[in-house]
């Protein structure tokens, strides 16, 4: 069992400390990196998601674990404005440090590692829901936080601007027409899916470089982002009990899909919140607070491999 969790592991350390190595060396300077993120964003993690859509099972299933993860990812939000007052004057953004998953960049790479890069249509019955719900609550609450209005329709034209959401939707139509299911068992759906698993191949490992060269950490604010994410971890806990209680009093047990869940609730906050809000002074708090999130979700994830080779 060892060996298999090292084995697991071993790889996300690899990779991330490669990153710092690239950071200090020079190898990578922030124009490459931007373009590793660019190529990362607008074409790999695009066709990861729609290979995991794609391929997902639809039905009574994934809109349960929808509502669910939607509605986990709610309270968790809420919880956040309840909790806000521990971290002042880092206030104004801690309750979007609270709520939703850094999936994209992060929750797939990882799942990879734990289950096959083919068996990622299990992630992805659990990240529909919370990538609904940041492109909808989480973005308009965070517009607000940075003194913005988000309507509906600037909601729907990030949606519909966004690679990686058009590579999410454009995987849930096909998926759900049985395009898939269609296609599978011919010659032409074998070559699909050899050329989509051939092209996201390096995804996993080009994530976790650009998240090892991006870990940034300034000693003056751990105080506020150690209690911000002792407050995630304890929020998340809650609620991840509570997810993973409701559905399995539902749907029969699965052991993947609470893989699925146990990795998603240990994963740091959307890495978009710098991107979609004018942070002001509060940027380097959200920064510090996102690498050491992911630092963290490292951690745990060493916990989340013990689980997946366990019986």
């Amino acid at each position: 069992m060892v060996v298999s969790i090292v084995a697991m592991v071993l790889p996300v350390l690899a990779m991330i400390a490669l990153g710092r190595f690239c950071a200090s060396s020079g190898i990578l300077n922030d124009e490459r990196h931007a373009g590793l993120k660019a190529l990362i964003g607008d074409i790999l993690l695009p066709v990861v998601l729609f290979r995991a859509f794609f391929t997902a099972e639809y039905g009574g299933k994934l809109m349960l674990v929808f509502v669910l993860v939607f509605i986990g990812c709610l309270i968790a939000l809420l919880a956040g404005y309840a909790l806000r007052r521990f971290v002042r004057p880092y206030d104004r953004f801690m309750p979007l440090l609270m709520t939703s998953f850094e999936g994209g960049m992060l929750g797939y790479a990882l799942y990879a590692l734990l289950a096959g890069a083919d068996k990622t249509a299990t992630y992805a019955m659990v990240d529909i829901g919370q990538t609904m719900f940041a492109y909808t609550v989480f973005l308009a609450a965070l517009k607000s936080a940075g003194g913005e209005r988000m309507t509906p329709k600037a909601m729907l034209r990030n949606m519909l601007t966004n690679r990686a959401c058009i590579g999410m939707l454009l995987g849930i139509l096909l998926g759900a027409l049985g395009v898939y299911r269609a296609i599978a068992p011919t010659g032409a759906g074998k070559i699909l899916m050899s050329l989509i698993d051939f092209i996201t191949a390096p995804t996993s490992a080009l994530i976790l470089l650009v998240v090892g060269y991006q870990l940034k950490i300034s000693k003056s604010l751990l105080r506020p982002v150690a209690t911000t994410l002792a407050l995630r971890l304890g929020v998340m806990a809650c609620v991840m009990a509570l997810v993973s209680g409701v559905l399995f009093a539902i749907i029969p047990y699965e052991k993947p899909l609470m893989l699925a869940l146990m990795l998603q609730y240990t994963l740091p906050a959307p890495f978009i919140i710098p991107l979609y809000a004018d942070m002001g002074d509060d940027g380097e708090y959200v920064s510090t607070t996102l690498s050491l999130g992911t630092v963290l979700a490292v951690l745990l994830f060493f916990g989340v491999a013990a689980f997946s080779v366990m019986a």
